[in-house]
This record gives C-alpha cells, structure tokens and sequence, in this order.
C-alpha cells in the first residue's frame, strides 16, 4: 500500500512538471510569435500576419489565454481562414453593406431612383403578374437601400407601392392595383425613372411654399405639354390603300385611328393636326409641307399592310418604320405599296439622293421614336388579344417618299395586315383601332419624356 501511494505522488509530481515544461514552451512559442507577428504587420506582409495569426490563435488556446483579438484580425485578413476553434459570432465583423442607391423620390405619378454611378439596363429587371383579381407590376433593382424599410409611396390610380429590399443585392418596388398598371421605366445615367401613365395625377397641381408667395407647379417637366404632332392618315379619296374582306378600306381604318389618336394626345397636352379629317386624296407633298408649315415636333403616318394571296393566312402584326435607304426585301416590299402615292416627276435617282442627304439626326431621332410606338403598341393590342395573336414586326428602316419631306423626326407605323383573316376583321373594329391609337399615343409620350 505504501509503495503504491508513493508511486502516486511520483507520478502526480512529474505531470505538474511536464505540464509546467510545456506551458514554457508554448509560452516562448507564443511570446516569438507574437514578435514575428508585430514584424509581419510592420512590413505590411499580409500573408506572414495570416500565418503567425494563425499560430498566436492556436498557441493561445492551450495556454488558456484570451485569444479574441487575434480571432478577429485573422477573420478581418482571411474569411477562409478556419482556427483550431470556432469564432465566437458575437465577435464577428458584419461586412460592411454598400449603399448603391443614393435615393428614391416620388414626384406625383413619377418614381425616380438614383444611383451613387451611371448605370445601364441591367441595373433593372422588370416582370408582371396576375393574382386574384389583382395585377402587380415587379421592378426588381440591382441594388441597396439603406431606407428602404420606412420608406412609403403613394400615387393616384395605385392601390398599394411597396419597397422592399428583397435579397442583399435587389430592391423591390411593386405597384399593385385591380387594373393593369401601365407603366414606362427610363434609364437616364445615373437615374431610373418609372412612370405611371393615365393616372389621375395627371392633371393634378402641387402647391410649394417660398418667401413671399405659395407658387403653384404644373407638371409640364414630365408631361410634354405644347409640343405639336402632326398625325397622317395614309391614302384617301381616290386612293383607297388596301383592300381587306367586306370591302374594308383601308383609308377608312386609318382615318378612324388618326382621330382616336388625336384626342389621346390632346389629353395629354399636345397640339395636334391632321392631314386630312375627311375620306379626300392629298399629295405626299403636301402632308409634310403641313407638318413643316405648324413647325411640327413630330410627324406620324398610319397605315395597314398586305400580304399578296399566296401569303394571307401567314402574314400578320404589328410594324414601325423610320426613312432610311431599305436593307431588307420586306421594308422594300412594304414601301413599294405604300409609295404609289403621287410623287409628281421625281425619279429613282432623284429619290435616292434625298435619302443620302437626310440629316443623320432626324433619322437617328426617327428610330427611337419608333422603338417607343412600336413598344407600346405592342403592350396594348397584346394585353387584349394575347401575345401570340399580336407579333412584333419589329422597327425597321424603309425608303417611305411621305415622310422624305419632314423636317422634324418622323414615324411610318403600319398597324396590322388588313388582308389576314383575322387581323383583318380585328382591325376594322373601334376595339382594335382605339387599342392601337391608345398605344401610339403612350408611345409618342415615352418617346418625348426621355428626349
């Protein structure tokens, strides 16, 4: 028994000495280290840090020291980086977030974001949904809001505009109401502008306090009020375009288009002229001197197209076109019906002269114009008959002698084929022809709001 107990203490001794031989040891290791360590950070070796971080964490781990600091520095030089322990969370940096959006201001139906840089489309992804009676428009941001939580919107016509910062790096502003929001979205540097169109704050008027008076601001900034358009119905009188079923004119059609045109822009603030207001044949010429002579913003000629027998059943849609010289056989093939008009002796090599000399600005002005009808068009016809019935003919260029003497930008839109046996039907209906001058109209006013 007293050989065991004494064999006991021996063994109880030589532990605390093992145990006192290797705190020294880890202690001189740790106290070397932590000179290498401050030499390291002296010479900005970031990679040294990392590694003397590395043994400082782990030797003052099985010294029983508090280690929390080093932890942190290596968290801050290395995220990969995993020690002998876990990091206490609490202790964790939070990565710092980076507000890329400076602010988000409404003005009356307008919403404007903006961006601490200039910004391109891919800064913004649009989506649209339909749930339970009610329609959502989605713009989803490439971005963070610090206040976004707090912030409310409210425009006219909109039951609900929610913010939300809905992931780490994407903003959310949906619009939610029973109708179809109808919306346009502009990208102008370092802005996003979104834009509720036909919403009662249209002609609303906001009261600003200053020194001496309360002064009175219309929204002309985003409405362009003033600016004059002159609207072309193609053909007339003698000349009756093409011809659909149940001898549907299409000068006719277009007639009726001009018209709802004409009173959707005179609701927005435009100055509106026809060509003609009757079923009478008017020269080429004398469309664009009209326009020239009221110093016209804008000229638009409407027409429908044709497809000859063998193609009825196939060819169908929507198409814009500006003046250029045509580089496809279809703006071709489009323009030589449309150009049967009277051009007095003009000739070939005449005509082709004018559209070398075309001011680049005009036409350049020309095909925005039209990508905005075109858009919006597109939007409307489709919302009613569905995206499958309506196709997009695109914008293209075509050598159209009516809008040759335009001195302001000009649009040749054809909307729809008369000689499809559905379109054709649609198009001679008030539905069809309101649903496209509704469209044509948004389409001139996106246009003149980014320009």
């Amino acid at each position: 028994m007293n050989k065991f107990i004494k064999f006991f203490f021996t063994l109880l001794l030589f532990s605390e000495v093992l145990f006192a031989v290797s705190n020294r040891y880890y202690q001189e290791k740790f106290d070397t280290t932590k000179k290498l360590y401050l030499g390291a950070v002296m010479s900005n070796n970031k990679n040294k840090e990392i590694e003397y971080l590395k043994k400082l964490v782990s030797y003052g781990d099985k010294l029983k020291q508090n280690t929390i600091k080093y932890k942190r520095e290596l968290n801050r030089l290395d995220h990969t980086t995993s020690v002998s322990k876990p990091i206490n969370t609490q202790f964790k940096l939070k990565p710092k977030i980076n507000y890329n959006i400076k602010s988000i201001k409404q003005t009356q139906n307008t919403i404007v974001l903006e961006f601490n840089k200039n910004i391109d489309k891919s800064f913004l992804k649009f989506s649209e949904e339909k749930r339970k009676n009610r329609y959502f428009d989605y713009f989803d941001f490439k971005g963070n809001f610090k206040d976004a939580k707090p912030l409310k919107l409210r425009i006219d016509g909109i039951d609900k505009i929610t913010v939300v910062q809905y992931k780490k790096n994407k903003l959310r502003i949906s619009l939610r109401d029973k109708n179809n929001p109808k919306t346009i979205y502009i990208f102008n540097r370092n802005k996003i502008i979104i834009k509720v169109l036909d919403s009662d704050i249209k002609k609303s008027k906001v009261a600003v306090k200053t020194k001496n008076k309360v002064k009175i601001l219309t929204n002309e900034i985003l409405y362009p009020t003033g600016k004059v358009v002159v609207i072309d119905a193609g053909h007339g009188g003698k000349d009756p375009g093409a011809v659909g079923s149940r001898k549907a004119y299409e000068k006719n059609i277009v007639l009726n288009i001009a018209k709802y045109l004409r009173k959707e822009l005179k609701d927005k603030g435009f100055k509106v002229y026809l060509t003609r207001n009757k079923d009478k044949y008017i020269k080429l010429s004398k469309r664009t001197k009209l326009a020239n002579r009221k110093n016209a913003d804008m000229f638009i000629s409407i027409h429908t197209n044709a497809a000859r027998k063998s193609r009825a059943k196939k060819a169908y849609g929507v198409e814009s076109y500006f003046l250029s010289p045509a580089r496809s056989a279809r703006a071709k093939r489009v323009a030589a019906l449309e150009n049967k008009g009277d051009m007095g002796s003009m000739g070939y090599s005449s005509k082709n002269s004018l559209l070398t000399i075309l001011n680049q600005g005009k036409i350049t002005a020309s095909n925005k114009m039209a990508i905005d009808i075109q858009k919006n068009m597109l939007y409307n016809l489709r919302n009613r008959y569905g995206k499958k019935a309506i196709r997009d003919g695109g914008v293209r260029e075509g050598p159209f002698w009516v809008l040759v003497g335009a001195q302001m930008p000009s649009v040749l839109v054809e909307v729809g084929y008369i000689s499809h046996p559905t379109e054709g039907k649609r198009i001679n209906t008030k539905t069809y022809q309101k649903l496209v001058a509704h469209g044509i109209a948004n389409g001139i006013e996106s246009y003149f709001i980014k320009n």
